[in-house]
């Protein structure tokens, strides 16, 4: 089919979908929801056999649902309308919620089912559920209504579940989720921060100001008086609930134009009076801080979860040090395993932008990821893994390429490029790690175009070496089981070679050099008279409106030449 993905930006679920629709041999072409007039244009240069629409915030004119089947994804099951379907459900505590694919009408989120699913809720962040459960949902089930627009008469699958559970909710209001600090227990507060993580954040006093808090986690030791602040870690601060406390990452102004800070760089003088106390990175349960680190007999696993996959300086810092450790042990194989949601996505851009010098601090970024790859490149006491359960992006993805093997979960979404932040040149050490995998006629093919790819699609290009089940728990399992694997056959002979090919590969030419020839093109951009990666930043953090869709997106306006094939852009 010719699918045309009308979204408002290209998010994690708008890449996912645009990857899997092309996988299955779909010729798809993206805009984004700027106006109903430029809707109007994409779909008569393009025509369509349906519109797919992941994520929007407005209505699609009613020309267009009438002249095209155009298929809403709602993150809610049958039945359930408005906008905020997913704030409600972790609000609410919902033990099980869905997904549903509604065929456009005039009664928003009123029209036909044509498939829905159905699954558990975690107790997670909103954004986290949208990014794991909602996508692999969405995407299942996009395939069965896309399959009964060639076939109405069957009857939809997986609905009568859902009958009679939804209803219309307005917008959630910030009233709706305002901690009560001196009631609210610790499990209420953080459904209720969880519930507006990623987009709005709950509004709050602290520390006499207005602000908007994200990223909650539990703290299982320390507690005070209920709302009283009582101390600091990292770029965290635990604020006191009646029955414990809560580590709040994140905040921001309400101010529309100001974006997510570490809280303690936000509240300034009132963290600097706080008590600055250590992360546990080795407690089993209930670790202080994003980084953790485990041992399974020979197996060491360092899982680090940072915020929406940003490494930031000090983020990267402590990696590396929780690295060193991990060296130390004596163990024989090392798991570099990130968040659920990201592995990693690279360069903070956030605290680069919030920086006085957003040049000087890109600068001291960059520097602090390579530092990490080339650490992780010259353990040879160790053979190391990435194990990529989240999804991936720019310098992200080439740190991952750092270790010895690479084994991403199946339906993973990465993009191993910088094109797209403002042409980047990138770092990490790629120019050696891959050539290595993709050989000198891959290296195109992996970074020469702008769109997202699966982890099978990376496995083909050689960037991944395996692809492991869907499901997270599973894929744990087996990152666990293959590491086993690896520490046992023949492990002796596998370090003795490594340490071998990295004497060879530095004679030949030493990481240094490779370091060096990317940094100097980094500092171009960085310093340079061309601003794009700065103009680029500004509008990615700052949440810009788009004012057109880039064109390696919309293939459908190549004038004079038609939309490129998935094959012709890979």
């Amino acid at each position: 089919m010719r699918i045309l993905i009308l979204c408002h930006a290209f998010n994690s679920l708008s890449q996912r979908v645009f990857a899997e629709l092309e996988r299955a041999g779909h010729e798809v072409s993206v805009e984004l929801d700027i106006s109903d007039a430029v809707t109007r244009e994409a779909v008569s240069l393009f025509g369509p056999d349906a519109v797919v629409a992941p994520f929007l915030k407005r209505r699609i004119p009613d020309d267009v649902w009438h002249a095209v089947p155009c298929l809403i994804i709602h993150p809610g099951p049958p039945g359930d309308r408005g906008p905020n379907a997913l704030d409600w459900a972790v609000l609410d505590d919902e033990p099980a919620w869905g997904v549903s694919i509604i065929r456009a009408t005039a009664e928003l989120d009123g029209g036909p089912v044509l498939a829905a699913r159905r699954f558990t809720m975690r107790r997670a962040r909103k954004s986290s559920i949208y990014r794991l459960e909602v996508t692999e949902a969405a995407v299942e089930a996009l395939f069965e209504a896309l399959a009964r627009l060639n076939h109405p008469e069957k009857s939809p699958e997986n609905i009568i579940e859902f009958r009679g559970q939804g209803r219309w909710r307005d917008a959630v209001t910030a009233d709706a989720r305002r901690v009560d600090w001196q009631h609210d227990n610790t499990e209420t507060v953080l459904r209720k921060i969880n519930s507006a993580d990623g987009q709005p954040g709950v509004v709050d006093r602290l520390a006499g100001r207005e602000l908007r808090l994200f990223d909650a986690r539990g703290e299982a030791e320390l507690a005070g008086a209920a709302g009283q602040l009582l101390a600091r870690c990292g770029g965290a601060v635990c604020r006191a609930t009646t029955d414990g406390a809560i580590w709040i990452g994140y905040l921001k102004t309400t101010d529309r134009q100001d974006f997510k800070r570490p809280a303690v760089d936000v509240l300034g003088e009132a963290a600097d009076a706080l008590e600055e106390v250590r992360p546990r990175r080795t407690a089993q349960d209930d670790p202080r801080g994003p980084i953790r680190y485990v041992e399974h007999g020979e197996i060491g696993i360092l899982e680090f979860d940072f915020y929406n996959g940003a490494m930031s300086t000090n983020d990267c810092a402590a990696l590396l040090e929780a690295w060193r450790d991990a060296a130390r042990r004596p163990t024989r194989v090392i798991v570099l395993a990130g968040g659920r949601d990201f592995w990693s996505n690279g360069m903070d851009l956030n605290g680069i932008e919030a920086a006085d010098s957003p040049a000087d601090e890109s600068w001291r970024n960059i520097n602090a990821m390579d530092d990490l790859a080339e650490a992780i490149i010259r353990t040879t006491s160790h053979l190391t893994v990435s194990a990529m359960a989240g999804n991936s992006a720019a310098g992200g993805v080439f740190l991952a390429l750092a270790a010895d093997r690479v084994w991403a979960r199946d339906g993973v979404v990465l993009n191993p490029h910088y094109k797209n932040m403002g042409n980047l040149y990138g770092s990490e050490l790629w120019t050696y790690l891959l050539p290595r995998r993709v050989g000198e006629q891959g290296i195109d093919k992996a970074m020469g175009h702008r769109l997202p790819m699966l982890a099978v699609r990376a496995h083909e290009l050689g960037l991944v070496d395996a692809v492991g089940p869907n499901d997270p728990a599973e894929f744990d399992g087996f990152v666990r089981q293959a590491a086993r694997q690896l520490a046992e056959r023949d492990w002796s002979r596998a370090v003795a070679t490594k340490k071998d090919r990295r004497t060879r590969d530095e004679k030949e030419r030493p990481l240094a050099a490779y370091r060096a020839e990317e940094l100097e093109r980094m500092r171009l951009n960085f310093y340079g008279f061309d601003p794009s990666y700065h103009v680029a930043r500004y509008r990615l953090v700052r949440r810009t409106p788009h004012a057109w869709t880039p064109l390696y997106l919309a293939r459908h306006r190549h004038i004079g030449e038609p939309p490129a094939s998935p094959e012709t852009t890979r």
